[in-house]
């Protein structure tokens, strides 16, 4: 694809066409009767890899994609919502567990889902925590136990790896996306 040809959504309605407006550079939707530009950006997903004495918190999903399959406490950032308050969102609604932010752990980039997903590290501020609705289970793993082939998405085993090499560590730099092995 060059710059300027994209995989596009369903039109956002039948007024609207492809074509590349004046000052811009790439294909939007634009409207043949007002003009108006309907712009189609990546979503953010927020989320935190959360720790309590040693162990992980993960997810059992009860939503597609991946139903059934383990995942970190992460979804779509809300409107009017900042990515921390939006990771401590995601955390009370998939595990009712209310966490404390420690640290941007990564900046992933997901283009061919155009998401861009920002993970912290965490910890539990106080032990409880429960399946929510989006969850049939959550529970607390030891590093030798996480379901490694269960994993819901490839960015949790990014995640899960990237912390493990900074583990300990008081101040490090956020990771990005792993390079191809």
């Amino acid at each position: 694809m060059n710059k300027t040809s994209r995989p596009f959504p369903p039109a956002p309605g039948p007024n609207f066409e492809r074509k590349v407006p004046e000052g811009d550079n790439m294909e939007r939707f634009v409207c043949g009767r007002c003009g108006h530009i309907h712009y189609s950006n990546p979503k953010i997903v927020v989320g935190s890899l959360v720790l309590h004495e040693d162990m992980v918190l993960l997810c059992k999903r009860s939503i597609e994609p991946r139903r059934g399959y383990w995942t970190l406490p992460a979804g779509f950032l809300e409107e009017h919502e900042t990515v921390e308050d939006g990771a401590r969102r995601e955390a009370r609604e998939e595990a009712e567990a209310d966490i404390v932010i420690d640290a941007l752990l990564a900046v992933y980039s997901v283009p061919h889902i155009s998401q861009v997903q920002i993970m912290y590290v965490a910890h539990l501020n106080t032990p409880h925590m429960a399946p929510g609705p989006e969850s049939l289970e959550v529970k607390l793993f030891p590093w030798h136990e996480i379901p490694w082939s269960e994993l819901a998405f490839p960015s949790v085993k990014w995640a899960l790896e990237q912390w493990r090499e900074v583990a300990g560590k008081p101040v490090f730099a956020p990771f990005s996306n792993p390079l191809p092995r």
